[in-house]
């Protein structure tokens, strides 16, 4: 899969206006986890984690590490208090935020090859 960073746009209630949001207030969750699966007892915990970050909106970015895409800071900060009510008791877990700036500025490669980069997606947030 790859990624690209929307221009997000929200309307005022009334509908008089679109206004586009800052690419350095959106921001990007990222949780990047290693966790025990060597019994199967851990192994469920690792799935069930997993899980759960699927269910609040995450998407696999690569092996344990998974991104989400926050219209704001406030929202970004809901997500991770979740996240962080969800950790297992062990493992090594990091979750790190970034502005859709900063995530629009990286590189990806496929082995050697840069992967090409998709036109900037725009993002309609309905309320």
């Amino acid at each position: 899969m790859t990624w690209s960073h929307p221009v997000t746009r929200s309307r005022h209630l009334k509908g008089e206006k679109m206004e586009r949001l800052s690419e350095y207030r959106i921001m990007w969750v990222m949780v990047l986890f290693d966790l025990p699966t060597g019994t199967k007892k851990e192994r469920k915990i690792y799935a069930l984690f997993r899980k759960k970050l699927l269910k609040d909106g995450f998407t696999m970015f690569q092996f344990s590490i998974y991104l989400r895409h926050c219209p704001s800071k406030d929202n970004a900060e809901v997500h991770i208090k979740r996240v962080k009510s969800e950790l297992p008791e062990n493992g090594h877990i990091g979750i790190l935020c970034i502005t859709d700036k900063q995530f629009g500025d990286m590189e990806l490669f496929y082995g050697k090859k840069a992967a090409t980069k998709n036109e900037v997606v725009q993002q309609l947030e309905l309320f």
